[in-house]
């Protein structure tokens, strides 16, 4: 087996990833070197360590984090490999067997160890600062801090044990079912077979009579696989809520807040205003689509329609890479620096292919390494604007990595600031460059419009349904039409008076990844747009001295400070209700001005 990267695109032009620097292949001796010592290390390290944390000195202690962190960037190195190479090719059986396989032998490792952390959390406040006074461990106070935050939540360290390991034969089998049956579904559109990918691209097609026969066919397919989709999502918000109770969290949403490290308040603050915004956002924005579509009610294949008299002019895959990184060097040569060694070297999977994951991703692997990203990259300018959000996860990822593999992370909400400030910036020199064209400037306002609006308004919608949907499922199974009846309700919620939904329409819940995988991920989107546009205000406006320098220094934080510490340098507070409305007031300016431009 000598897999290296996924199978040769039929667009040569259009670059693919190489996971050597990961390792040469699948079989290669450097990854069963590290398998190998990884299983290795765990061993010594449960032998010395099991029982005895709390019996350890400052300096010991600091040797063992320092000695765990080791192992654990070993182990996350095949992880990642192996994490990459499936999503080349989910449709591959061998790479299957492979990416199982390094799941397995991962949690078989990671189960050895598992004991530290929670030994770790069982110190005495006391005893802790102690610790503190070495450097080493005060060194990795902010990781430490946060797995404090899980102190009330953890249990015996047999049953985290068996949760671990059950969890291949669980929750992560039923996630491997949906992305394996996602990526074998085909849709039958005029004549063609389609990918997921390929089907929900042609939904912005400016060929209305081509979207209603993809809107068909993807409504179609999902449909048919309604009662496997549903058994998925309800196994699994049923798996959620039993382990929530024996975790005492007071509700569905609890864990994902405390790993985003936001008060319940604040997300809730974000979740309101959004809502209470739906008439003066989407509700008004999707009106004034109608009329240019000289319709009185829009059908659910236009949403992403482009406009009657839009530019749609594809952008070659080198254009992308200028318009963007051009944008980051205006703004910073150091962040634009960054991004070009993403083109550089061979860390970018561009072109789109059956059996590809859908979608797109950042991904960061280890601090040792480099992160990788995934397109599927299709010349509109949504996809411009997609490699500038994916660049900007990866420029973050760099930045942050010399914190180290238990540091360098950051909680959804904060990753998302990097990447959605890429997009600004990007969309931003594309807007001034059309300037002279009204036409243009017209089209590109409701195309930023209508990916913030995916981006707020939509994500929000995402989570009322995963909120209404565990709600229901904590009192019994629901029914596949139930579970469309909710997605159907949010949809009329949020989107408006302007739409004519179709029975089609029903099944479109299906095929979203985040329900499946990261329960409550999606607000993180609406967090971060919002912040972002908070952020980009204060840019514009000038008020805070060297913006770029601090920018800079907020992403090489990486996840060693919390969103009230990263936003202070910038004058700005997520706790302020005050917050939210100024990030949703630059998408209310935006459409005001193509309400003037009408």
């Amino acid at each position: 087996m000598t897999h290296v990267a996924a199978k040769r695109s039929a667009t040569p032009d259009l670059p693919e990833w190489d996971l050597a620097d990961l390792y040469p292949a699948p079989d290669s001796p450097e990854l069963k070197a590290d398998l190998a010592e990884a299983s290795k290390a765990a061993t010594a390290f449960r032998e010395a360590y099991l029982g005895k944390v709390a019996s350890l000195d400052g300096a010991a202690l600091g040797a063992a984090i320092t000695e765990y962190e080791r192992m654990s960037e070993i182990l996350y190195r095949v992880l990642s490999y192996a994490q990459l190479l499936h999503a080349g090719d989910v449709t591959d059986v061998t790479v299957g067997q492979f990416h199982q396989a390094m799941s397995e032998k991962g949690t078989e490792i990671s189960s050895q160890t598992l004991f530290f952390t929670l030994e770790l959390n069982l110190l005495e406040e006391d005893q802790l600062a102690a610790c503190m006074a070495d450097p080493v461990v005060a060194r990795y106070a902010p990781w430490i801090n946060d797995l404090r935050l899980y102190r009330d939540h953890q249990l015996s360290d047999e049953m985290e044990r068996l949760l671990n390991e059950k969890d291949l034969a669980g929750k992560a089998a039923w996630m491997r079912l949906f992305d394996e049956t996602i990526a074998h579904l085909t849709f039958p559109v005029d004549g063609e077979t389609l990918s997921s990918t390929e089907a929900l691209d042609r939904l912005s097609d400016p060929d209305p009579v081509r979207r209603e026969a993809a809107a068909h066919a993807i409504g179609g397919v999902f449909g048919d696989n309604l009662r496997l989709f549903a058994r998925i999502t309800n196994t699994l918000a049923k798996d959620k809520q039993i382990e929530d109770n024996w975790r005492n969290y007071a509700h569905p949403m609890a864990s994902r807040n405390l790993s985003n490290q936001v008060e319940d308040e604040v997300v809730d603050a974000l979740v309101s205003a959004v809502r209470e915004s739906y008439p003066d956002l989407s509700h008004r924005y999707y009106a004034l689509k109608a009329k240019w579509f000289g319709k009185e009610k829009l059908q659910f294949w236009d949403r992403n329609a482009p406009l009657p008299d839009s530019d749609e002019t594809k952008f070659t895959w080198t254009q992308a890479r200028e318009t963007v990184l051009g944008a980051y060097g205006a703004f910073s040569p150091d962040m634009a620096k960054v991004g070009q060694r993403f083109f550089d070297n061979a860390w970018i999977d561009v072109p789109a292919r059956p059996g590809k994951s859908p979608g797109a991703f950042a991904h960061p692997t280890v601090p040792s390494a480099h992160p990788y990203l995934l397109l599927n990259y299709m010349g509109r300018t949504r996809d411009v604007m997609t490699l500038a959000h994916e660049l900007g996860h990866g420029v973050h990822q760099v930045l942050a990595a010399k914190q180290g593999t238990f540091m360098s992370d950051t909680p959804l909400t904060l990753a998302e600031t990097a990447s959605v400030f890429g997009e600004m910036l990007t969309f931003r020199a594309m807007l001034d460059a059309a300037k002279d064209d009204p036409k243009r400037r017209r089209a590109m306002l409701a195309g930023k419009v209508e990916d913030m609006i995916n981006t707020v308004v939509r994500q929000i919608a995402f989570h009322t349904f995963e909120a209404k949907v565990h709600a229901e499922r904590a009192e019994g199974e629901l029914s596949p039409d139930r579970i469309c009846e909710i997605w159907m309700e949010v949809q009329v919620e949020s989107l408006g008076p302007a739409f004519e939904f179709h029975e089609d329409y029903r099944s479109y819940w299906t095929y979203i990844p985040h329900f499946i995988h990261s329960p409550f991920y999606v607000y993180a989107y609406a967090f971060g747009d919002c912040l972002v546009n908070s952020l980009y205000a204060v840019y514009q406006d000038g008020s805070v001295s060297d913006f770029q320098g601090k920018y800079m220094e907020m992403l090489a934080a990486g996840g060693t400070l919390r969103h009230k510490e990263l936003l202070a340098p910038f004058g700005l507070d997520a706790s302020d209700p005050d917050f939210w409305k100024r990030g949703l007031g630059v998408l209310k300016g935006f459409i005001d001005e193509l309400e003037t431009l009408a």
